[in-house]
Parts: C-alpha cells; sequence; structure tokens
C-alpha cells in the first residue's frame, strides 16, 4: 500500500492505495470518477501518515465501504495541506488527463 497526497483543482487530499504508483491507468480512472483528472502528486510514508492520523488511518484503510484500490484518508483540503510538511512529501509527480486540459482552457470558459 501506498499514500500519496495530491494537489488538485478542488483542494489537497491524501489517499492510500495498493497500486504501485500514482500513474498507473487503473488508479487514473477510479481517481477520475472521484472528479481528479489533473493532480501533483507527492508520496508519503506510511509510517508517517499512520503516525499523523492515528487509528483513522487503520479505520480508512479497513473501510469496507470503498474499492480495495483507493481509498480517501483525508478529504479536507485545510487539514491535509496542514498535517505535512513540504520537505517530509516525496518528489512531485504531475498528471493530466486530455479532459483537464480542454476543460481548464480559457476558451472553454467563454
Amino acid at each position: 500500500m501506498k499514500c500519496y497526497f495530491l494537489f488538485t483543482a478542488v483542494g489537497p487530499l491524501v489517499i492510500l492505495t495498493s497500486f504501485d504508483a500514482v500513474t498507473n491507468p487503473e488508479l487514473l480512472k477510479r481517481l477520475s470518477s472521484k472528479g481528479v483528472n489533473k493532480f501533483i502528486a507527492c508520496e508519503v510514508s506510511l509510517d508517517l501518515a499512520k503516525a499523523r492520523y492515528g487509528n483513522h488511518f487503520n479505520i480508512v484503510r479497513q473501510d469496507l465501504y470503498e474499492t480495495d484500490d483507493l481509498r480517501v484518508l483525508d478529504y479536507s483540503g485545510h487539514r491535509a495541506f496542514h498535517t505535512f510538511s513540504f520537505s517530509e512529501l516525496g518528489s512531485p509527480i504531475y498528471f493530466e488527463s486530455k479532459e483537464a486540459v480542454i476543460a481548464d482552457s480559457p476558451s472553454a470558459i467563454e
């Protein structure tokens, strides 16, 4: 299992996943189904996430209401942003789907 801090259009999220990489096509499909089509992701060590979220980490990890491949550990952008220092995050990984680029372009607004 891996933990990622995602900077998204709607704010920061912290996720847990059993996929080997945040850019795995199946994980990207699951994120897209939640409206996340463009993000900057940084890996967070599982030990650090467990330490910061305590029992909540274990509850989310065992939550039966979400898929086994993706669990949202923290959807509160404010809390997620202040839970970790930038120095605790891994190197940034950038992703944007074609749909995200088209939807975010200035001509799409007009």
